[in-house]
């Protein structure tokens, strides 16, 4: 979507296609583009794993094409401090956070804006599959015309002022066509793989890496009739809904159970913290992973406040379908949606986002 005017606009390149794109459409557009390279994680940016050295020769190619400055800036400071410091709270407390919420809201849209508007930058963009619409004088968040890469989700944090600032160029296509013209423009990374799993960690072992950060205790492994049977790591490297890695593939169950057959799968369905027991349930549709309602607080709405009580839509995971709910209380400090079909493994740390029709509404970080 093009501005009457051009304008300084401060492009996040990643290395990625989808943010390189971004750039060439607002060239396109006659705006004068900065590519920005944030660097977020230092740690152990030597080894296997970290795939940020690769991404800025990525992103410094991408801009060469461009005819476009990039910077280098390091930001690993500001998310340590404010997304990981936040990231091992939440696992050591047995819940399962989502840090690419917090990565938005506190280092792309906080630290990174900052930066750019020292840079006299008028607008913000980066390559996120979503859309801001503009009306009365007030900021919507819609979601990604291609509803299979749609990242609302993930931006649903970001609050008037943020969004009066930003740019989602790519929200407006599909995919296939960003990977189109990133082949007609001849991009460097044209046919680059999407990047996945969580920002700092990259495709590296999770328990692995938790590991270096987590003290935990071992435990025992309880089914839903209070029978042992093993021992777990240690709750914060379990999260509902898991069905792989649990440790007790052997166990066979005898007679059927509640939702679930003789062979069927086990899947982590609650943990004690206080006794430090694990509980696992046989069977994906097993009543213990079933909910009917949900609570959430750490709200954030876009309109700056919160959406009336009364029929709306949510979700409680990224790549979930829209659930029909019914907002029940809804202020800025505490949610509560009640489901009319009950939603699976509804889990504490992630975050449940509301939508009417297309758009964001925002959300907030789900307890129970």
């Amino acid at each position: 979507m093009s501005t009457a005017r051009p304008q300084r606009i401060v492009v996040g390149l990643s290395g990625g296609v989808d943010s390189a794109v971004t750039a060439h459409l607002l060239k396109q557009q006659g705006h004068e583009v900065i590519g920005i390279f944030m660097k977020n994680w230092e740690d152990d940016d030597d080894s296997e794993y970290c795939s940020t050295r690769q991404d800025f020769l990525d992103a410094a190619s991408v801009a060469d094409v461009l005819g476009i400055e990039i910077e280098h800036v390091n930001f690993a400071a500001d998310y340590k401090d404010r997304v990981f410091a936040d990231f091992l709270r939440e696992y050591q407390a047995g819940r399962t956070p989502n840090p690419d919420v917090l990565c938005n809201a506190e280092i792309k849209f906080k630290a990174f804006l900052d930066h750019a508007m020292r840079l006299g930058a008028e607008k913000i963009a980066t390559g996120h599959y979503a859309r801001v619409r503009e009306r009365g004088g007030r900021f919507e968040l819609l979601k990604g015309l291609d509803p299979l890469k749609d990242q609302s989700y993930f931006l649903h944090r970001l609050n008037q002022a943020q969004l009066s600032k930003t740019m989602f160029p790519v929200g407006e296509l599909p995919k296939t066509e960003v990977r189109r013209i990133a082949d007609e423009i001849k991009l460097p990374n044209a046919k680059k793989k999407d990047s996945t799993g969580i920002c700092f960690i990259g495709e590296r072992p999770f328990r692995e890496f938790l590991n270096q950060y987590l003290s935990n205790q071992p435990g025992v492994i309880e089914d839903d009739r209070g029978r042992i049977l093993g021992e777990h790591v240690g709750l914060s490297f379990y999260t509902l809904g898991q069905r792989k890695g649990i440790g007790i593939g052997g166990v066979k169950e005898k007679g059927a159970p509640r939702g679930g057959g003789e062979h069927d799968a086990w899947f982590v369905a609650r943990k004690d913290m206080a006794a430090n027991v694990l509980y696992v349930v046989q069977g994906h549709d097993h009543p213990w992973l079933q909910s009917h309602s949900l609570t959430a607080d750490d709200l954030s709405w876009v309109a700056g406040v919160a959406p009336p009580v009364g029929p709306c839509a949510a979700k409680t995971r990224y790549r979930q379908a829209d659930a029909a709910c019914s907002i029940e209380a809804a202020d800025n400090t505490h949610l509560r949606l009640s489901f009319a079909q009950p939603q699976w493994a509804v889990t504490p740390g992630q975050s449940a986002v509301l939508y009417d029709g297309e758009v964001c509404l925002g959300g907030g970080v789900i307890n129970s």
